[in-house]
């Protein structure tokens, strides 16, 4: 991979990684809510489980999915029907402390695991695969694009996390925690529909 090309990779990730999305939202509210620390391993997740789902993707595998339809619609609607999930989920998150609170953030495997259902991971990874792989594939520019995302990915997920810490005097308020929250679903919810409409439109 030319110079060129890998500068050009990383402007591109780091604009996808940083914008909001699933893995952006649900880290700042992590970070809002157990703070930096604590949310390490879902950021560890994010970033790792990312790079390893590209690399996979960039070796063959979305192949899979291009000759059979029904799983890229199966894996479209899982996806969506999760993503509303983790978006009542965060909607209803309690400040610490409260009956009912959520006692720890997501762990590494889970963070690493939601990847693979996260329709704009998949989105991402179809887009540089097709940008940047040749006719044939090559271990050494799937490893490249691994290791780029992971580079950029890490950034996002600890600015994003870093923000939600940074909010989280504010946020000490129950009613102030409470509207960032549905604010954060509610963005996740505009976005699950916006990837249905497109599918469908398409």
């Amino acid at each position: 991979m030319s110079i060129d090309s890998l500068i050009a990779l990383f402007g591109i990730l780091l604009a996808a990684t940083w914008t909001p999305g699933p893995n952006n939202l649900m880290l700042a509210s992590s970070g809002a809510t157990f703070g930096l620390r604590a949310t390490i391993p879902h950021i560890v997740g994010v970033f790792v489980g990312f790079g390893f789902m590209l690399f996979i993707v960039a070796l063959g595998f979305g192949e899979v999915f291009e000759r059979l339809p029904v799983l890229q619609a199966l894996l479209r609607w899982a996806g969506a029907a999760l993503l509303l999930w983790v978006a009542w989920r965060i909607a209803n998150t309690k400040a610490p402390g409260e009956p009912g609170a959520r006692t720890k953030p997501f762990t590494f495997i889970q963070a690493a695991a939601f990847q693979w259902i996260n329709p704009k991971g998949w989105a991402m990874c179809v887009a540089l695969v097709g940008q940047f792989m040749g006719g044939e594939s090559s271990i050494m520019v799937a490893a490249i694009l691994a290791g780029v995302s992971m580079v950029s990915g890490v950034t996002s997920a600890t600015g994003w996390a870093a923000f939600g810490k940074f909010l989280q005097r504010w946020l000490k308020s129950p009613r102030h925690l409470r509207a960032f929250n549905l604010t954060m679903a509610a963005v996740i919810v505009v976005g699950v529909f916006f990837i249905l409409w497109s599918g469908l439109g398409a």
